[in-house]
């Protein structure tokens, strides 16, 4: 999460957000949990941070107490993300149990700048049920002056229990001239065809641009869109080989499958209602086959041929 708490500093977009929050705040009634949802890659986490930056009297980036906050070591602040396995040169998928108890611990201890406690959990739908439950038992009694911000791309992952405690913060897309901004900060080597070609297909995400970023001319792409309308067996197997034997082309192709799959559901009107809630469906089980090959380590080839079948019946069915 260090990206996000630099990027905290200078958040893109998303202002309507933060003044719902600012006034919450200026009320005298914040909720102590809120749970901010929307798509992957719209810069939910540096938002929770730029939240977490107003409580924390740290939005001051020359500031002693800003600058605790962008190297993680403010003593009232606890950020929590799936951890990274040195082992296997890679994120986790779950969120444990483990992590999660020290918050009650955490939020119930005396201020050491005398202010908020506030706890960050990126990828809230990470949280393995016992995680979930480990984090039930803090909402239910929540301290005064701490402060839960949850971030979720998929707020149906979570226990209804957990969605019944927080106040939802819908964010929304960033504009073209956002998505812009923040590439010409975190990508400034990009030529200017490339940010042509990736903002306006970004939907308003930059981490979706910084996926088509890093599918140079954008192939990997074309055949996401290809997929969708459906490929012969051999040509499934040819694509599965070339993406297999790539380190970065696994993640990237089913970030960008889900995609295609998104904006092939989004296109499809009366009478393609149909066609849209297959496309919707097949969305969630293309998610749910990239979490199982990386949980229990299946092999990869197989699992980009199983979700180049199934959009491909979902998008040439009748």
């Amino acid at each position: 999460m260090d990206a996000a708490r630099q990027a905290s500093l200078h958040v893109a977009g998303h202002d309507t957000e933060f003044a719902e929050f600012r006034r919450a705040a200026a009320s005298g009634r914040l909720h102590h949990a809120w749970l901010l949802t929307g798509p992957e890659g719209i810069g939910k986490a540096p938002l929770a941070f730029r939240m977490a930056r107003f409580l924390l009297n740290a939005e001051d980036a020359t500031s002693p107490v800003a600058r605790q906050v962008t190297v993680g070591s403010h003593p009232d602040l606890l950020a929590i993300g799936r951890s990274f396995d040195e082992k296997r040169q890679k994120f986790r998928n779950e969120i444990v149990a483990d992590e999660i108890r020290p918050i009650n611990a955490f939020m119930h201890r005396t201020a050491a700048e005398g202010g908020w406690r506030v706890v960050i959990i990126d990828t809230a739908e990470s949280m393995n049920r016992n995680a979930a439950n480990a984090l039930l038992k803090v909402l239910e009694e929540p301290p005064s002056r701490a402060i839960l911000i949850l971030t979720c791309a998929t707020p149906g992952m979570l226990l209804p229990t957990i969605r019944s405690r927080v106040r939802s913060l819908p964010v929304g897309p960033l504009s073209e001239a956002d998505v812009r901004a923040v590439l010409s900060r975190v990508a400034s080597e990009t030529s200017p065809d490339e940010l042509t070609r990736v903002v306006p297909l970004s939907q308003g995400s930059p981490g979706r641009a910084m996926a088509l970023l890093a599918d140079t001319g954008g192939v990997i792409d074309a055949v996401a869109h290809e997929a969708v309308q459906g490929m012969t067996m051999a040509r499934m197997l040819d694509v599965a080989d070339a993406i297999g034997r790539s380190e970065t082309g696994f993640g990237l192709f089913f970030t960008l499958l889900g995609s295609a799959l998104v904006q092939a559901s989004r296109n499809a009107v009366a009478p393609g209602l149909k066609r849209s809630v297959r496309m919707a469906e097949a969305w969630d089980q293309v998610a749910t086959i990239r979490r199982q090959t990386e949980h229990f380590n299946l092999d990869k080839q197989e699992a980009i041929i199983e979700a180049l079948s199934v959009a491909g019946d979902a998008g040439v069915g009748p």
